[in-house]
Parts: C-alpha cells; structure tokens; sequence
C-alpha cells in the first residue's frame, strides 16, 4: 500500500496527545511516515521522539519533506507554519486529522503540493471525510496547476494564480492545444468553463460572444507572453520533441546541448517540451550523449543503419550514407523516435557473422536465406517464429538438444542486449516500415560547430502524437466488494482515489462515484468487453499512468484480475513493468452469507453457472461433483434473459444428493439499495426469482436455519 503513498515522500506525521498518536500510528504504518511526538510520549512504540520546541522541530523538517501530517488543532497548525510558507510550488503538503479521527483537511499546498490528494487518500484509509477547500475541487475540475502531472507535462511559465482564480469563478477560459493528450478535456464535467480553441476561428454565432478572461497555452512552442497582461497566460509543455542527433565522435556534452538550445531558439521550440533523443545505434556509446540523457532523465532510442536508410527525409547525404550506412542520421533518428518504431518483421538474404555473443534474445519474425556463423553463444533464447533454409554452424560453443534443421518457425523478434562484433549484413531489408506515416519535422537537419569545442552536431526534431510521460506506469486491480461503499477496504478506497484512470463495468463505476475525483479519466464499458477493458488499462499503464481496473466483490474470483494478468504474460511481461498491485475486495458470497448467518462454516465451493467462458459439460460435471461431496455450493450468474436452463439443471443435480428440504438462500444484489433476501429449500428455490445480480447458496446435509438466520455446523460440541 505504501506505493499509492510514494509521491509523497518523505512525509512526517505530528501528534502532541496520545489520542492523536494512536490515530496516526497506523497511518504511519501505512504510508511509511515518520511519526513524531513530544518527550511526554516517548514510551510509546513505533515513534520518534523531537527535543526541544515543536515550532522548532516543523522548521527543521519542513525543508526536506514532502507531506507533513498533523492530528492537531487546525488553527495551532496555521501558527506553527506561517512563517515557513513561501511558494506552494515548493511547500511540503499540509493536512489535518482532526482529533477524532472524522476528517481530514487539506490546509497547504492542495495542488501542486498534493494536498488535496494526499487528503483523500488518508480520508479513504481513515474512513474519515476529507475536506478539501480549493475552488476548483469544489467545482468538481482539475486543478489547472496539476493538469498535465499524469502526463508528465512541464509546468511553464504565467500567472497560474490568476488563472486559476478565473476558472474558481467559473469565467471562461481559452484552452489552445495543439500537443499532447486530449483524455483530460473528455472527462471533464457538464458545464465547464473551459473553450476549446479561437473563437474568431469559428462560424458560429454562438462564439462571436466569447469572451476568455484567461487562456491556457498546451503546446511543445514556446509563447512569448507577459505575466502582467490584461488577459492571463499560463503554458503547460507536453514532452513530445525527439531530437534526432548525429555528431562526429567524442563530441563534448556542452557542444550537443549548445546545438539543441539554437536549434529550439530558431524554430520558436521549448527545450522544457523534449521526450529524448535518437540516434544511429553506433552512437549508443557516445559520452556526449549519454551524458546528456543521464543529466536531463531523457530516454535514448537508437536505430540500426538500415531502419535509418529506409525513412524519407528532406536532406540525405551521400557523404552520410558513405560513412554510416544511411543517408540521413538526425532527420530519419528524429523521426523514427517520434514515432516509438519498432521493427516486427526483418527480412534478410545473407547475414554473416564472426562472433556473436548474446545475453538476452526476443524475436518476433525473422526470415533468412542463408545464416553462417563462426561462434555462437547464447544464454537466454526465445523465439516465437523463425524459418531458416540454410544453417550452418562452426564452433563448440552452440549448446542445444531438439534442433530440429531446416523449418523452425518461431515468432518476436525484440533483441535485448546484443553484443555482435564483427556483423556483417547485407541486403538487410525491414518489411513493415511506412515512411509516409511519419509526421513531417519541426526542424531539419542544423549543423552546429563551435570554434572553442571539439567535434560536430547535426540536430533535427519531430514532433510525437503521444507524449513521453517519464514515469513507470502501474495497474491497481481493485475489489469494491458488493457495492456499499461501507463495505470497501480501506486500501481499495486509496487505490481508487490516487489513480490517474479508473476503468471498469459501468454498473461498478457508478457504485464508486463518490471515491472518484476530478481529473480522473473514467472508462466504463459494458459487461461483455472485459477483454477490452485489460487491454486498455494496460495501454494507459505502459504509457506511464496510474489504471485502476475495478471489479465487484474480489477482483480474483470471476474478476478482472485474472484477465489483465493474462493479458500481460501475452505480452511477454516482465513482472515488474508497468508495476501490479492486488486489493483484494468482500467477494460476492461472503457478501451474501453475511447477509444469510453463518452458511459458509464447514468446506464450502463456489460455481459459475456462466457457460459463455467455460463449456456446459464441464460446469455440469463439478456441480455432480459439488452435490456429491456435499459441499455448500455458492452459485454465480444463475440465470441471464438468454440462460434460464442452468438453474434448473444445478436444482436437479443437487436433488439427487441432497433432501428436498435442504436449506438454500437466495440473496440479491446484497448490501446494495434494491437487496432481496429470501430463504427456501432445495425443492423450492426456482419459485424465487433469479438473475445475473442473485448468489444462490445451497447447503450441506448438515445446514439448518434458526429464526430465519441460515446455520452450517462446524463440528464443535455446543
């Protein structure tokens, strides 16, 4: 749980009563905060203890933390860190418990500090109610001054406080985006006072009445704006320029960054909206670059000389392509990375190589004609398709049983650490390139040398359609139980409330809407595209956002956990990128006996009667088995409008182990508004109506019911 806690670390909790020590401790325990209390309660456990005066201690931490949590009196707090506030771009987040344990409040830094979330997120652990005071949570809007955090954008230049004041007094405000995501604008609420590009653009007449009293610029140019203007300006730079960079070797770091800032300057570029850089693989190695990366935290996507070679550009060179292998180095690198390329298929007539040592080897597709190889070793080799007509090998090193010669047909073809020497291709010829999709250049090819540094830089951009967002994306399964939210564990409650994207059945979304918050992205989807669901929550994950998949009940018993797991081996998951988490939630037939007595106490199994995953014979055989064995039975999805026999069938099955009078509850839709609760017998059971939202629990021989509360003996001598 502590990971939803992460961007808030370090973080510090303060109480000066035992009361107040007592509520936070297990918060602290939680988040994996520090908790701090006055020498009076030093014999408590699991605390630190401060010497001296509180004031003095709040301003020793508040420099090097990122969240301060007080179980204090609100005012008292107020005094103690007015004479530390100076910018909530940099104010630790401030939030208090109040000490009973109610509420929670975010009292600084509710934005840009995360207040606010850091507030919800102790509210759902807690169980207490988070007060938030900000205009724009009030309004049910994102933050301006936080919009574009869960895409990784750059916060720029302008009057935020202005603009945020603007949209707190729901004026509108102009909204220019020509860069990055467009989620935020699809899940804002009715009403808005946000507008969607230039007025003066538009035909209608409805816009020759739009006035903006602020504007939002969402854009990789840079906008020339006065902080002091009539009209408000703030800018938020989403991170899609590649730089495609080719320089000669041992070129300096100061000389290649020399090359980018001009080459921005000329083409009205903001140096705060770059994703990376690319390059020709050769370069992988080059200090200056890597240098760069490492300073700046940008990624480096290099590519091979052929995939290079087979992009269109503005200004090939016969000289570049004489000394690398392809015409264009900057301009085809910027292009190829603005656009993620990756090679599936890679077609090659004669490969020859010398030495060729491999850790790690992934392969989709490859065809080749003819392969010789003089030494060959591999310690790690998976192949999906691969289909060679001649192969021959020389050297001890080749280690393998069930070669089976000329016809391997495996497939993913992803190289990972590749290590050749001496490799010598020709004729290399990727198949699945299409050039004419890529976006054209921002800036072509710019030669810059410098008289006082060393070596030669080519630099080009491009821009991406989706943007890098720097971050390690994480799935959050969750289990919202039966759908009171009474009944959701604390720790789901968080999951949902720090998500970035909250996707799920629609049905379960709208049972979660309180825990939802502005800014979040909602997907809700029918009942019969689970499989769409997992394959969208893992898009918006490996792009870099926080998805939590929710489900009724456990999300591990006939939910989506299973599903998104398997869809993630499919794809040949690491284990830990994007990062999972499981929250597992009150299951569906806990729920039910719950709301029956105590029907679950001896062995028990559940059974979906849904043969639209899992084939009628195979679910009639383990109700045959269930009956026999004389377990409790807990049957999901009984009956939908096009199923209606299942349940007969289950009823006749267990007639022929169980007596006719053998007790059996029928629960609807448990701990929600329309719940139903009836008790019956086996014989009896298909005289109460059953759908898709009912959990039937049959019971053993040995289940009773007494005073309408349905009972399975345990064994024990009462």
């Amino acid at each position: 749980m502590a990971s939803v806690f992460e961007n808030f670390q370090p973080l510090a909790a303060i109480a000066t009563t035992p009361t107040g020590a007592q509520i936070l401790q297990p918060l602290c325990q939680t988040t994996g905060g520090t908790l701090w209390v006055p020498n009076s309660l030093s014999t408590l456990e699991q605390v630190a203890v401060y010497k001296g005066s509180l004031k003095d201690h709040i301003a020793s931490l508040w420099p090097n933390h990122r969240a301060l949590v007080f179980c204090l009196a609100a005012g008292a707090v107020v005094r103690l860190i007015a004479p530390l506030l100076t910018d909530k771009s940099s104010d630790p987040a401030v939030v208090v418990v109040d000490q009973g344990g109610g509420f929670v409040i975010s009292l600084c830094s509710g934005h840009q500090g995360g207040a606010d979330q850091l507030t919800r997120l102790i509210a759902a652990e807690l169980d207490s109610t988070p007060i938030l005071t900000g205009a724009a949570a009030d309004l049910g809007l994102p933050g301006i001054d936080v919009l574009g955090i869960p895409f990784g954008w750059y916060r720029g230049e302008g009057d935020w406080t202005r603009v945020s004041a603007v949209v707190a007094r729901g004026e509108i405000v102009q909204v220019i985006q020509d860069a990055g995501s467009t989620l935020w604008q699809a899940h804002l609420r009715d009403g808005h006072p946000f507008y969607f590009g230039f007025p003066e653009n538009s035909a209608t007449n409805e816009s020759e009445s739009i006035s903006p009293k602020a504007r939002i610029w969402i854009s990789a140019t840079h906008q020339p704006f006065s902080s002091g203007s009539d009209l408000p300006n703030v800018q938020w730079y989403p991170r899609v320029l590649w730089l495609g960079i080719g320089c000669e070797r041992g070129t300096s770091k100061q000389l290649i960054e020399m090359a980018i800032r001009q080459t921005c300057e000329r083409y009205g570029l903001s140096e705060n909206a770059i994703a990376g850089i690319a390059t020709i693989d050769r370069k992988a190695d080059e200090v200056g670059i890597v240098q760069l990366c490492q300073e700046r935290h940008w990624p480096l996507r290099t590519f091979p000389a052929e995939v290079l070679r087979s992009v269109t550009v503005p200004n090939p060179s016969d000289v570049v392509a004489a000394e690398v292998g392809t015409p264009s180095v900057a301009e085809a690198a910027a292009l190829c990375g603005a656009r993620g390329l990756k090679v599936s298929k890679l077609k090659v007539s004669k490969l020859k190589v010398s030495k060729l040592k491999v850790s790690k080897l992934k392969v989709s597709k490859l065809k080749v004609s003819k392969l010789k190889v003089s030494k060959l070793k591999v310690s790690k080799l998976k192949v999906s398709k691969l289909k060679v007509s001649k192969l021959k090998v020389e050297g001890s090193n080749l280690q393998g049983t069930n070669l089976q010669g000329t016809n391997l047909q495996p497939t993913n073809l992803q190289p990972t650490n590749l290590q050749p020497t001496n490799l010598q291709p020709t004729n290399l010829q990727p198949t699945n390139l299409k050039p004419t999709n890529l976006q054209p250049l921002l800036a072509p090819k710019q030669i810059v040398k410098s008289a006082n540094q060393v070596g030669a830089v080519t630099v080009a951009i491009a821009q991406s359609p989706v943007e890098y967002t720097g971050r390690m994306g994480k799935l959050l399964l969750v289990g919202i139980g039966p759908g009171n939210l009474d009944q959701i564990t604390p720790a789901a409650k968080t999951a949902i409330s720090s998500a970035d994207a909250v996707i799920g059945y629609s049905l379960y979304i709208n049972l979660i809407a309180t825990l939802r918050r502005p800014g979040q992205i909602i997907e809700a989807l029918p009942i019969t595209q689970e499989s769409q669901r997992a394959k969208r929550a893992i898009e918006l994950a490996e792009w870099g956002l926080t998805v939590a998949v929710v489900s009724s009940g456990d999300c591990g018993i006939y939910g989506m956990a299973g599903l998104v797991l398997e869809e993630l081996r499919s794809r040949g998951w690491d284990g830990k990128t994007p990062q999972v988490q499981v929250f597992p939630g009150i299951t569906a037939l806990q729920a039910a006996a719950s709301r029956v007595g105590a029907p679950l106490m001896h062995d028990f199994c559940a059974i979906s009667l849904s043969d639209l995953l899992t084939p009628w014979p195979v679910i009639e055989k383990r109700l045959e088995a269930s009956a026999a064995a004389d377990f409790v039975t807990a049957l999901y999805n009984p009956r939908s409008r096009n199923r209606t026999e299942q349940i007969a069938i289950a009823q006749r099955i267990f007639l022929k182990h169980r007596k006719p009078d053998t007790p059996v509850a029928i629960v609807v839709s448990a701990y929600r508004e329309d719940e139903k609760i009836t008790l019956t017998t086996l014989d009896k059971m298909l005289e109460i109506p059953i759908d898709m939202l009912t959990m039937v629990l049959i019971g053993n021989q040995s289940t009773d019911v007494h005073q309408d509360w349905m009972i399975t003996p345990r064994g024990y001598q009462v």
